[in-house]
């Protein structure tokens, strides 16, 4: 296929009013969400689409200074001007191609990333068929035709506000509930308690975040390790992140305790991935389409855990786009059968009832023409060519992007682990 133009657009979805959740030493502050919608078009006129973005993580500034707008000026410029013109007879054209650019190699990946998935979603169309069939045909798998799905949502609420919400949750089929914690230990411990007892069968994981990110003045390493072994205790599936994602030890120290751990999400590249892998620490590795190299990066880390005991489970916290793209990744991968779910409000397909949603976040939808389906907690994989999806591109003009900080951390006065307040674009 030869590519005769590719175009990002920075799109901004608004949460209005905003939103602020307090955490244990200061407040949250919501404001927006960001998405880059990448369209590259090859010469026989077809579409193929991705999801994008500057950082694989919501809790770390992989590029000072550089924005969502900024990583999609970069892939209509300095990228359209080294694949417009190329003729790709595989997706490791696409990385040779885009690894010779003359940028930082996170946005190098990012855009490798991009690529990968409209290069596949290209394919797809090409062939008449699903991605998750192009992929099976290299790992010799009969594609999953439906995916069970873990519910993600909770945040910052009271201990009982998190059981209701799980109780919620599982009675609309989800595999598992997973919630962020950080409203101080005793009430961590509390919410672990009251999540535990309310649950009939369902899995609940804590992604723990927010305790690296108030470093000792609260959750100090004797605190980590004594929340951790608690929820160990009390039958927690894992916990995501407990430390900060380059503190390998810390992984390597909780790991040997026994308690199963899930991260990778904020590791830079598919082999950012496999090196947390190696520390033989963690049982869940967190990779994602979106940023880890596409299928090509997220197939190579899911081969490099092949056979062993860590299984490979995608993240995914983004739109239905995204969604889709890492539920090919799960539909055709060996070994992998699980995939994230955000449960944003107003979701047009969960009979949510009473059950608070994240925040607002109706882009993630609304980039798609049709709803997915969804019941009791499956989702079934679209059956249509490439990513099997029609985006609707009236939302590049509905969410125009807006400058500024997607989210705010405000911390109160007498903590002195970090600044004032810290904002991610």
């Amino acid at each position: 296929m030869k590519i005769t133009s590719v175009e990002a657009h920075a799109l901004s979805s608004p949460i209005e009013p905003i939103q602020s959740r307090r955490f244990a030493g200061g407040e949250r502050r919501l404001l927006k969400r960001d998405v880059v919608l990448v369209v590259v078009e090859t010469a026989d006129g077809r579409q193929g689409f991705a999801p994008a973005g500057a950082s694989s993580s919501s809790m770390r500034e992989y590029f000072q200074g550089d924005t969502q707008a900024g990583f999609a000026e970069v892939m209509c410029n300095e990228i359209a001007n080294i694949v417009v013109g190329v003729k790709l007879e595989g997706p490791m054209d696409v990385r040779d191609v885009i690894q010779d650019a003359n940028l930082p190699d996170r946005i190098v990946n990012e855009a490798m990333s991009a690529m990968d998935i409209a290069y596949y979603d290209l394919l797809g169309k090409e062939h008449e068929a699903p991605i998750a069939e192009l992929l099976a045909e290299a790992t010799d798998e009969v594609p999953q035709r439906s995916i069970p799905l873990y519910a993600s949502a909770g945040m910052y609420m009271a201990p009982e506000e998190y059981a209701a919400q799980a109780q919620a949750i599982e009675d609309l089929g989800f595999v598992g509930y997973k919630y962020r914690p950080g409203i101080g230990p005793v009430s961590d411990k509390a919410t672990v308690d009251a999540i535990a007892a309310g649950l009939e069968s369902m899995e609940f994981m804590l992604d723990a975040h927010t305790w690296w990110k108030l470093n000792d003045n609260i959750y100090s390493r004797e605190v980590v390790d004594s929340i951790a072994e608690y929820a160990l205790q009390s039958g927690a599936y894992w916990i995501e992140e407990p430390v900060s994602p380059t503190d390998y030890e810390g992984y390597r120290r909780l790991g040997a305790a026994g308690i199963p751990l899930a991260g990778g999400e904020s590791e830079a590249d598919s082999d950012g991935l496999v090196a947390l892998a190696e520390t033989g620490a963690i049982s869940f590795l967190q990779g994602d389409v979106r940023h880890h190299g596409g299928f090509t990066g997220c197939l190579s880390a899911i081969q490099a855990v092949s056979g062993s005991e860590i299984e490979f489970v995608p993240h995914n916290f983004g739109t239905w786009l995204g969604l889709v793209a890492n539920a090919h990744l799960v539909a055709a991968a060996p070994e992998v059968g699980l995939l994230e779910y955000p449960v944003f409000e107003g979701d047009p397909i969960l009979n949510t009832g009473s059950i608070e949603g994240m925040y607002p976040f109706p882009l993630a939808f609304d980039i798609l023409k049709n709803h997915l389906e969804i019941t009791d907690g499956r989702l079934k994989l679209p059956s249509g060519p490439g990513l099997g999806v029609d985006v609707d591109l009236s939302v590049i003009d509905k969410y125009p992007h807006s400058e500024g900080s997607w989210t705010e951390f405000i911390y109160d006065t007498d903590n002195d682990s970090g600044p004032s307040m810290q904002s991610y674009e």
